[in-house]
């Protein structure tokens, strides 16, 4: 019998081609997208304004179930390019898949209270109840952890509550008081903060405690080894076109028309924390800047999580895994 997400993968399958494209379609990039994810708003740019055709490629979306899916298909070689977190790109990319890491976001989770919540730090955290979206090895959870040893000689695993759950769960219990705080990804951050939730502590705090000289990019575009290896220059004309994608959301209003519909922002409230989290996450470092403090975290979660989390085949970051725009690193 099919596993709950043994039959995700297949529903999303459904749509995609069997094989590749024959040569002469080549410069067709299929990207996958999931439900509310924010590669569709920057998808949606890169259609209406025809930057595939500027940069010699045509953009194809493919709707995913979720991130199961996605990396099945992904494995597949039914997507060319998906959103994915570096630890995973590095692992594939050191067990041979070659696959390599576009930076796409700096935006990453936090923990969040209530406006009126007592909780002011880490050690505020004991006996309280914790949601953690993500599971035991979420990066962001264990980093918190991390920080909370190494800094305030707090032991979260041991003193909190936990309970690992569903980011739109945790989100609901926080929301109706039967968490005190929630370890949550990005969006249902944004949207907390609109309904007046505060941060106690983001992931890039714990990151720059790491010793991080900046914001990370800890989430990118995965490109395939082999599709690089086949169509370099539509791989490198989608990185420029992410590029213009991204520098039209920062620099002309009107274009989140075209994203609006995509966001599930119900309210202005909403909408406007959504665009503030995703405009201040877009990578401006040199590729160079960007891997050195890569390096830094991947080797303090390849630390912390072992072989679970990072495989077997290395614990630093593989030396051909990042990829830019401008075609160098």
């Amino acid at each position: 019998m099919l596993s709950r997400r043994g039959l995700l993968a297949t529903a999303a399958l459904s749509s995609l081609p069997l094989t590749r494209p024959a040569r002469a379609a080549e410069e067709v990039v299929r990207l996958g997208i999931l439900p509310f994810g924010t590669a569709a708003w920057e998808a949606a740019v890169i259609k209406a304004r025809r930057l595939d055709e500027a940069n010699g490629f045509t953009l194809e979306t493919v709707k995913l179930a979720g991130n199961d899916a996605a990396r099945i298909a992904f494995q597949g070689s039914q997507l060319d390019v998906i959103v994915g977190d570096l630890i995973w790109a590095a692992r594939m990319n050191a067990e041979g898949r070659g696959v390599r890491f576009l930076p796409y976001s700096t935006t990453e989770g936090a923990l969040m209270v209530r406006a009126d919540s007592p909780i002011t730090g880490l050690k505020d955290l004991a006996g309280k109840r914790l949601g953690i979206a993500g599971g035991a090895l979420d990066k962001n959870w264990l980093l918190l952890k991390a920080q909370g040893h190494e800094s305030g000689g707090v032991d979260l695993e041991a003193s909190a509550r936990l309970a690992f759950g569903a980011p739109p769960l945790l989100t609901q219990k926080l929301e109706t008081g039967e968490l005190d705080a929630a370890l949550l990804y990005w969006q249902f951050c944004a949207r907390l903060e609109a309904k007046g939730f505060r941060r106690l502590i983001s992931a890039d705090d714990i990151m720059r405690a790491f010793g991080a000289k900046g914001a990370v990019a800890l989430i990118g575009y995965l490109i395939d080894g082999p599709v690089l290896k086949d169509k370099p220059d539509a791989v490198q004309g989608f990185a420029r076109a992410s590029v213009a994608a991204k520098d039209i959301l920062a620099n002309e209003p009107g274009a989140w028309n075209l994203v609006r519909p995509l966001m599930a922002a119900d309210d202005a409230a909403t909408f406007e924390a959504l665009k503030r989290s995703f405009l201040s996450g877009i990578p401006r470092r040199p590729i160079a800047t960007e891997r050195a403090d890569g390096e830094r975290i991947y080797t303090t979660l390849a630390r912390l999580g072992g072989e679970q989390l990072v495989g077997s085949t290395g614990k630093s970051l593989p030396p051909d895994l990042y990829l830019d725009a401008a075609g160098n690193g």
